[in-house]
């Protein structure tokens, strides 16, 4: 029996739980509260209540603009991700002695099983879907929550301590996050939602609060081609591993002469040729890298060679679509910041029609420049980033003397797919990857991801 569970139980039973967020992810966390006997207060800005919760008895809801009204008046709060810890209501309310918390830190709490977490600004999905399959390869019962996989909070009293759970946590999850995670990855830290976030240090601070509790017991695996995540270093309290494509580790899983290699034993084994790993790209050599580092004293080399052969990536991610009349169309979807794009633009050994453009998040583009006249033939953009990728293309042509690629722009993503097919040639390929978010047209990256599947599929 699960002790920290049962006294949960007793504690939450007849308090006011404010649980603010209605969608997906707090739905079955908002029926095991109420299920538990908490007085549940569900609030949205949204005021359609979903079917699930319609049925619940002894459930109150606060819905529409002020749906962040008298949130002193609660025991606790389980904060959404998307609701900033300083928010003024919620500051109000700690003030008042309410406990600030969330599903995720709650179960982390809860749970007796190994908790492994990925964060970072890249990487993060494929990383944390390759470490489960790694574990699975090798036997283990494995659950995956966090920014993918299904909430954990209803399911904490069947999860034991033989079982491992895996997590992809962002730093809006990390903000208020004061649980122990045995084993943390930090894939890498550049610029990104900095529209949410005060600053790039409150970001960065963020990402290091997967570690922050851990023990001398803990591991953590950072990036030792990241100049960011190797700051992290003094701070940490367990082991620390290192992953790389460009140096040898003492201890870790790193590339070299095209080989991935572990020195996470003390001796240097071999795991696989590079060329052998099914997804694209030397940023998926640095993904598998990473979730062999987190777990190979686990699962054993074989289990992460034979996962890596045949994982062919995650749904949004350099996504092979469709190939017609011989042009390779591609959904990137998932890249919302600049260095997911220009990871992507290095998985190809050829210039390509890139489509990009999206939402802006208050990050710099410049960055960009070099791979966009390397990487890309022709350019096609759509959204409220335009300028600034455009801009990015013509500072680095007018710097270094060369010419810049055709750019066009269009306010739609239906004629910027129209434009790519009829610009396009055999041999050619073409891939949305936005290097920004989605807001401005579509409520997340996945919508984006499978409108531009769509249009492409429906090319004859």
């Amino acid at each position: 029996m699960n002790k920290k569970v049962e006294e949960f139980k007793k504690e939450i039973k007849g308090k006011k739980v404010s649980v603010i967020g209605v969608g997906v992810s707090n739905i079955p966390a908002i029926i095991y509260l109420n299920k538990l006997g908490a007085k549940v207060i569900a609030r949205d800005k949204n005021e359609e209540i979903p079917e699930k919760l319609k049925k619940l008895d002894n459930i109150e809801f606060v819905l529409g603009e002020n749906y962040l009204s008298n949130l002193k008046d609660s025991d606790y709060i389980f904060r959404s991700p998307g609701v900033k810890p300083s928010t003024p209501e919620i500051v109000e309310a700690q003030k008042n002695g309410v406990i600030l918390t969330s599903e995720m830190e709650t179960f982390i709490h809860l749970t007796d099983a190994t908790v492994i977490a990925i964060t970072g600004s890249d990487g993060k999905t494929t990383t944390t879907t390759l470490t489960s399959l790694f574990l699975k390869e090798a036997g283990k019962k494995v659950y995956v929550g966090g920014n993918i996989g299904t909430p954990l909070l209803d399911k904490v009293e069947e999860i034991t301590k033989d079982d491992y759970v895996v997590l992809e946590l962002s730093s809006f999850q990390l903000m208020t996050m004061n649980e122990k995670i045995d084993r943390a990855a930090i894939t890498n830290v550049a610029p990104n939602h900095l529209d949410y976030h005060k600053d790039y240090e409150e970001y960065i601070e963020a990402k290091a609060r997967v570690f922050k509790n851990q023990d001398k017991n803990g591991i953590l695996v950072l990036n030792e081609d990241n100049e960011f995540t190797n700051r992290y270093e003094s701070k940490a309290k367990g082991k620390i591993r290192k992953f790389s494509l460009e140096k040898e580790t003492k201890c870790g899983v790193y590339y070299k002469d095209g080989k991935v290699v572990s020195s996470v034993s003390g001796n240097i084994k071999e795991i696989m040729d590079a060329k052998d790993i099914k997804i694209v790209g030397m940023h998926n050599v640095a993904n598998v890298c990473t979730a062999a580092s987190l777990v190979v004293d686990i699962c054993g080399e074989e289990a992460i060679k034979n996962v890596a052969m045949n994982f062919g990536g995650v749904e949004h991610r350099m996504e092979l679509v469709r190939e017609i009349e011989g042009v390779k169309w591609y959904n990137d979807s998932i890249a919302s910041s600049p260095s997911r794009t220009i990871a992507g633009l290095k998985a190809f050994n050829q210039k390509i029609i890139l489509i990009a453009g999206g939402y802006d998040k208050h990050i710099p583009y410049d960055v960009m420049g070099p791979y966009l006249l390397d990487k890309v033939k022709l350019m096609i953009l759509v959204g409220t980033t335009s300028p600034l990728i455009k801009e990015a293309a013509v500072k680095e042509a007018i710097k270094t003397g060369r010419n810049v690629m055709p750019i066009v722009e269009f306010d739609n993503l239906k004629d910027a797919v129209e434009y790519a097919k009829n610009n396009s040639n055999a041999g050619d390929i073409v891939a949305m990857s936005p290097a920004s978010a989605s807001f401005d047209l579509y409520k997340n990256f996945m919508i984006r991801g499978d409108y531009f599947k769509e249009l492409v599929n429906n090319i004859k």
